[in-house]
């Protein structure tokens, strides 16, 4: 008993401790489930096909990894890089990929993994950046934005909640 209550002591004398105003020397990090990459790809698949189209959706994670990948049944299948280029390119610059159309033309767009057209949006909530979602085969990239912000809708009160 004594010995291990020497030891206790000892260890508390010899471990380092931070100041108060020493940074942290890990950082959490928030994550979204696969379940909620699924419920995001699923709403934005169904918010295109309201409209007639038949899309591809990608939902990738804080580093641009895919969690959830779908393709509507009679969508083309160049759907799926499109998407997952544009939401890796949302989850990279935590913007939406409208906003970085005029960077198309600069070293930036012509590197193989980035879309820099409409159809990709960060997923953010209580100010952390949690992923990206891209979507393609609509007409124009405006319409694959707005199936990407109805799957964002369906999650969004929930991961604030969270947070």
């Amino acid at each position: 008993m004594k010995a291990s209550i020497v030891a206790a002591l000892a260890a508390l004398i010899t471990t380092p401790t931070l100041a108060e105003d020493d940074a942290p020397m890990i950082t959490p990090i928030q994550r979204i489930t696969m379940e909620t990459a699924q419920t995001i790809a699923k709403a934005a698949i169904d918010a295109c096909r309201k409209q007639g189209i038949s899309a591809g959706v990608t939902v990738v994670d804080r580093n641009g990894i895919a969690q959830a990948v779908l393709r509507d049944t009679l969508a083309p299948p160049v759907t799926l890089p499109v998407s997952q280029k544009k939401a890796y390119t949302a989850a990279n610059f935590n913007a939406a990929t409208s906003t970085l159309e005029n960077r198309a033309q600069t070293a930036l767009g012509n590197m193989p993994q980035m879309m820099l057209g409409a159809g990709g949006l960060p997923i953010q909530a209580g100010g952390s950046m949690l992923g990206g979602v891209g979507v393609s085969g609509a007409p124009s990239g405006e319409t694959d934005e707005v199936c990407a912000q109805a799957g964002l809708d369906a999650v969004v009160d929930d991961l604030e909640m969270g947070m």
